[in-house]
């Protein structure tokens, strides 16, 4: 009697386990477009009976893009918005521009000004400033925002400000700011700020999100100045006061045109995260030039935007005539971007990377030092920037074009994190970006080192690179 039970459910379960692989198969058929994902999912599912068409349900549908589709399609209604780039550029730089507009469904918009600020040294006291002078509004969104002392400034800035009857909504990553635990979460809580956390759950079919990240630090006051970059608020970017983990960074203060692009890309993250639309005159007003520069923002993430800074980069990179220079915290990008870096060096442009010298995750510098040698026998360059922990994103081509912002050069924010970059076309601006990549520059990373390396330490990286897609 047992064994016939036993069998009986050994059969349903075989049922059971070719039935749901065979339903993600179709399903992965019809909406993996990356090829490797696809392929290793359709073996999980059929080779881990149940559990792999489990681990899919929960890790490998796209629910974000969908909720996404359906905000878009609210607010494309309300807007009517139609996207025109309006006349090209009359340089060899027209092909990105009107690529990169095609990509993003943004026009460029000229009359901006982009001020470099370096570390939270320069940056805090000239944001904290702006949330100090702000008259109607402030939208603040953080992956990190510590509850130390550089948050508590933050925070009685805010509250301030909302006695002034400001209106204010900020949005924190809701495990960049802490997924149990949450103290600047509970604190702006508890002061009365209109706070919402990124894609936070304790529900067990929402724990997929846990591995998409709002990764953007954004703040827009009067939607007439804004801020973007690397920089997170937490007192490690405070250099000038010796912190016991120092990250070097940049942040970057914009005003003219575009920080009603900024302001958009905040109201849409607010609108996922809540529902509220953020409309009208405090959050959207009439913005006249401010400087000479033309700039255009990148948003990209695991919703409508998947791939767009990827494609941005690509693209590019392909424009570039004569240097390439590139800082970034983690070097990791997929082979196609490291072949585009490289077949851009065989063409004689001078590619140089800046990553640090140790970065806060052994694992990625172990994966980094596997993935690089087919870029630096190319004739790539890539330098180590001596410590603390160099956090900044630069990207420059030809002393003409930059991108600044939150996106690394590496999987996670290609694919996974929700990020924010603009790209400026200016020249002034972009010799400054190149002085700073100059100034990072270290101790050489030269193949020679990479070859002389003990055979188990390279074993070990190549282990380590076999994770790219997840670090």
């Amino acid at each position: 009697m047992i064994e016939g039970l036993a069998f009986l459910a050994a059969e349903w379960l075989t049922i059971l386990h070719v039935l749901l692989a065979a339903a993600v198969t179709f399903h992965v058929l019809l909406y993996k477009r990356d090829v490797r994902s696809a392929a290793g999912w359709m073996g999980l599912a059929w080779l881990s009976p149940v559990i792999g068409s489990v681990l899919y349900a929960l890790f490998g549908i796209n629910r974000v893009q969908r909720k996404a589709a359906r905000i878009l399609r609210r607010r494309r209604a309300l807007h009517q918005h139609v996207y025109e780039e309006g006349a090209a550029r009359g340089d060899y730089l027209a092909p990105l521009q009107i690529a990169v507009g095609r990509i993003t469904r943004r026009p460029t918009q000229a009359g901006n000004a982009v001020k470099l600020l370096r570390n939270g040294d320069e940056a805090y006291p000239a944001m904290l400033a702006a949330i100090g002078a702000a008259k109607t509004s402030i939208a603040l969104s953080s992956y990190i925002f510590e509850n130390d002392a550089a948050g508590a400034q933050f925070i009685a800035a805010l509250v301030t400000a909302q006695a002034r009857e400001v209106e204010i909504r900020v949005i924190l990553d809701g495990i960049g700011s802490g997924y149990i635990r949450a103290p600047a979460f509970a604190r702006l809580r508890r002061e009365g700020i209109n706070v919402a956390r990124f894609m936070h759950s304790f529900v067990p079919w929402h724990m997929a999100f846990l591995n998409l990240r709002s990764h953007k630090k954004i703040l827009v006051v009067d939607g007439r100045v804004a801020f973007l970059g690397g920089i997170n608020i937490s007192s490690g970017n405070l250099l000038k006061e010796k912190p016991r983990h120092p990250i070097r960074d940049e942040h970057f203060e914009v005003k003219g045109p575009v920080v009603a692009q900024i302001m958009e890309a905040f109201a849409a993250d607010w609108i996922f995260t809540t529902g509220e639309e953020l409309r009208g005159n405090i959050w959207f007003p009439p913005l006249t030039p401010a400087g000479g520069a033309d700039a255009r923002i990148i948003t990209s993430g695991p919703d409508q935007d998947i791939d767009k800074i990827e494609f941005m980069f690509l693209q590019a990179i392909g424009c570039a005539r004569q240097s390439i220079k590139v800082v970034t915290p983690y070097f990791l990008p997929e082979d196609h971007l490291i072949t585009a870096l490289s077949l851009a060096a065989m063409r004689g442009v001078a590619v140089e990377v800046v990553v640090p010298a140790d970065s806060d995750h052994a694992f990625i510098d172990w994966a980094t030092r596997a993935h690089v040698e087919p870029f630096l026998q190319a004739g790539g360059h890539i330098w180590r920037a001596p410590k603390p922990f160099e956090h900044s994103k630069l990207f420059t081509i030809d002393g003409n074009w930059s991108l600044v912002g939150s996106a690394n050069w590496d999987v996670r924010s290609m694919r996974l994190n929700f990020e924010i970059n603009i790209e400026i076309y200016d020249s002034t601006f972009a010799r400054e970006i190149e002085a700073e990549v100059e100034r990072k520059k270290g101790r050489a990373f030269t193949l020679k080192r990479l070859k002389q390396r003990p055979f188990l330490i390279r074993l070990r990286d190549r282990a380590a690179r076999l994770f790219l897609p997840y670090l």
